[in-house]
């Protein structure tokens, strides 16, 4: 963990509720796609634990949706303005078990972490399918993005406004993979899990106090005991999971 001073560079909107921000500062502490930092808003207390989008040396991207008070404020700032923000938070994906076709699967916000692990995939020669589930096509983020990396692409949207109509869980029996990453919302998790054909990774959105293992507020249960979404995690291991504990 390294607290750093990022200077923002960009902040758009992505969506009417989502945004892009970049940030300029060092990133060396980030070692992993599907870590995250822990991000201090001016006025407010606790810090906000934000997935890390992409990085690389002096740059970082981070993916927000405003849900409250301090992304809220977020959204306001100004490039020029400087963010306090502790970097290289949790554990990330493993990239050496994914096999030659793994799937990728992105729930609403849970899409950008799995940007910066597509590339990597990519870099090591794999040949990833991004499957990215929203509520409608309004609320589409990064499609453009992972296709422009040279992924394969399916979409699914509840209402059936743009991709396949349903849930990702529609779409996967009909893809062939050797491997699978998802990150999002629990309920899609879960359904993710049980719909699953291989081995794979969850990244979890757990509510987080601290962010660095101390508040215990993040805990989730597994065969292998209690373990800290935050230290322990966001990435978990599909076979160690409970549901129901």
């Amino acid at each position: 963990m390294k607290q750093v001073l990022f200077t923002i560079r960009e902040n758009t909107p992505l969506t009417g509720d989502v945004c892009r921000m970049v940030l300029e500062g060092d990133t060396g502490a980030i070692t992993a796609p599907g870590q995250f930092v822990n991000v201090q808003v001016p006025g407010f207390t606790l810090r906000r634990p934000i997935s890390v989008c992409d990085w690389e040396k002096g740059k970082l991207t981070l993916v927000y949706k405003i849900v409250g008070g301090g992304t809220a404020k977020l959204e306001e700032m100004k490039p020029g303005e400087r963010l306090d923000i502790l970097t290289g938070l949790g554990n990330g994906f493993d990239t050496a078990k994914s096999g030659q076709k793994p799937l990728l699967i992105g729930g609403g916000v849970g899409t950008p972490p799995l940007y910066a692990l597509c590339k990597k995939l990519l870099a090591e020669g794999k040949e990833p399918t991004a499957l990215l589930g929203f509520r409608s096509e309004k609320e589409v983020i990064l499609a453009e993005e992972f296709k422009a990396l040279g992924a394969e692409v399916c979409i699914a949207t509840e209402d059936g406004s743009v991709g396949t109509k349903g849930f990702v869980t529609a779409v996967m029996p009909r893809l062939t993979y050797s491997y699978l990453y998802a990150c999002g919302p629990i309920p899609m998790l879960k359904a993710v899990d049980g719909a699953a054909q291989t081995s794979g990774q969850l990244s979890f959105e757990e509510r987080m106090g601290c962010g660095f293992g101390v508040c215990m507020g993040c805990s989730w249960m597994t065969k292998n005991g209690s373990k800290r979404i935050c230290t322990d995690g966001p990435v978990l291991e599909r076979e160690e999971l409970l549901w129901d504990a």
